[in-house]
């Protein structure tokens, strides 16, 4: 069980690399060269990173066959996206896209919001596909871009389980207090947001 899931989170991973090499550079951005890069990538904003890690933290709420599922779902869109991107389809407001992901992804952990997996896994690939297509853009048209998009998944999968352990450390607290905890780290993030999502309209 354990390396088939290994499997399905180092899938994508291997798309993406493979398809990364076709896409440009973003303006504004600088050039995203190689690995280290594209690991340190999503680092750099915030609302990629919390998106991401609210990801790992909803699978944890959902349980199960979320806990890689989820993540699964998230990741495999957003190689879909990278591959929209860099063969530049447009998608219309993404980064506004984006911003609603992190206040819906929030607001679920917040609300211990559960729907059916199926569900789950739709509205985590829908966000994923716009998180992709905004860095799929930003991969350069060289070898290099194939580094990128292993060290752009990889990093994301890395912050997925950060997600993953912040609902598993919170759920291992006595009594109420891991529920709370994590409710309260949910609102933090969709109080953030709101804010992003101020900013993109």
């Amino acid at each position: 069980m354990i390396k088939a899931k290994g499997m399905i989170l180092a899938l994508p991973a291997a798309i993406l690399a493979v398809s990364a090499g076709t896409a440009e550079a973003h303006v504004g951005h600088g050039s995203a060269m190689g690995f280290t890069t594209g690991l340190l990538h999503p680092l750099s904003g915030i609302d990629h990173l919390l998106a991401m890690v609210m990801v790992g933290a909803f699978a944890v709420q959902l349980g199960g066959r979320a806990l890689y599922l989820i993540p699964g779902a998230f990741i495999a869109a957003m190689v879909l996206g990278g591959i929209l991107g860099a063969s530049q389809v447009s998608m219309g407001p993404v980064e506004l896209a984006i911003a609603l992901s992190v206040f819906a992804l929030g607001l679920a952990v917040a609300c211990r919001i559960n729907p059916a997996l199926p569900a789950a896994a739709a509205i985590v690939a829908f966000f994923g596909v716009f998180h992709g297509h905004a860095h799929g853009t930003e991969m350069p048209d060289m070898a290099a871009g194939l580094a990128y998009g292993a060290g752009f998944v990889a990093s994301t999968a890395s912050l997925h389980a950060a997600g993953l352990a912040i609902g598993r450390l919170t759920g291992e607290l006595k009594g109420r207090l891991g529920n709370a905890v994590l409710r309260a780290i949910g609102a933090a993030v969709t109080l953030a947001g709101a804010s992003l999502i101020a900013g993109a309209v």
